[in-house]
């Protein structure tokens, strides 16, 4: 791993760490990790997350076109220590290698989703309507996303378009990559939710030991010394963690509103 290493700007990267210390403990230690034990839980949960897989698979690719060139003709870009990594985390994340095949982390996601039982006519309508043409937002609004799921995606969805690459790539770093373990090693879903507990392991170690390091290893060579890029790196990633506790709200009162709605046994 010492071609991933960001020595050169870790005191930044700690720095940038530790400004957002507080949004991020808000994610991580969300009460909404210790709710999903049950098969219905989990399926409540994927009909809203799977929305931000979609998004982050966005982000990624949104990098992707930035410090790669992904058009023809084709021309050099001068990032070709981000391009690499770039690609090789959208190597794993578009076509991982199982024992099944290749398959995106999303179509993985999707297929968990199915076996759990979850409602997947919100995903599928909206992909669709995105495959036809319609933007974004109109699309989560004809499809009927759940409404937490689609302001988390409307939240972020600037910054997939509009924001500047190191604001993206801090977002990938902090919001997704190294955050994941953190959420995900707490879920202790049904062992019969095989797809969906694959899932939750691919991003727990593949994050750990790969991803992680590599996306902080882009975030450091796009920002060098440049304090007014770290300082919009932070905000960045306090805007899509903020999100994310909005998120993991919105699924919590799906779930409480489903247990209230459950007649009571005799």
């Amino acid at each position: 791993m010492s071609g991933y290493q960001w020595k050169s700007a870790g005191r930044e990267i700690e720095r940038l760490r530790v400004s957002i210390s507080g949004i991020r403990a808000e994610v991580t230690g969300h009460r909404l990790y210790g709710l999903l034990r049950r098969r219905a839980d989990v399926a409540t949960f994927m009909t809203h997350h799977v929305f931000a897989v979609w998004e982050s698979m966005s982000l990624l690719k949104a990098l992707q076109g930035r410090l790669t060139c992904v058009r023809v003709p084709w021309v050099p870009r001068d990032q070709p220590i981000g391009g690499r990594l770039v690609n090789e985390l959208v190597l794993v994340e578009e076509s991982d290698a199982l024992e099944c095949g290749f398959t995106s982390h999303f179509e993985l996601y999707r297929q968990a989703m199915a076996a759990a039982g979850a409602d997947t006519a919100p995903i599928d309508e909206f992909l669709g309507l995105l495959r036809s043409g319609i933007p974004v937002p109109r699309a989560l609004v004809t499809a009927d996303a759940p409404e937490p799921a689609a302001e988390f995606v409307r939240a972020s969805w600037s910054l997939v378009s509009e924001g500047t690459v190191h604001q993206q790539a801090a977002a990938f770093a902090f919001g997704r990559a190294e955050l994941g373990p953190a959420m995900f090693a707490q879920v202790a879903a049904e062992d019969r939710l095989a797809l969906f507990r694959l899932y939750l392991d691919r991003h727990v170690v593949a994050d750990q030991r790969r991803h992680t390091p590599m996306a902080m290893r882009v975030l450091a060579g796009l920002c060098g010394d440049d304090e007014s890029k770290w300082r919009e790196c932070a905000e960045a990633a306090r805007e899509v963690l903020r999100a994310r506790v909005r998120l993991w709200d919105g699924v919590c009162a799906a779930l409480d509103r489903r247990l209230t709605s459950v007649p009571a046994p005799g």
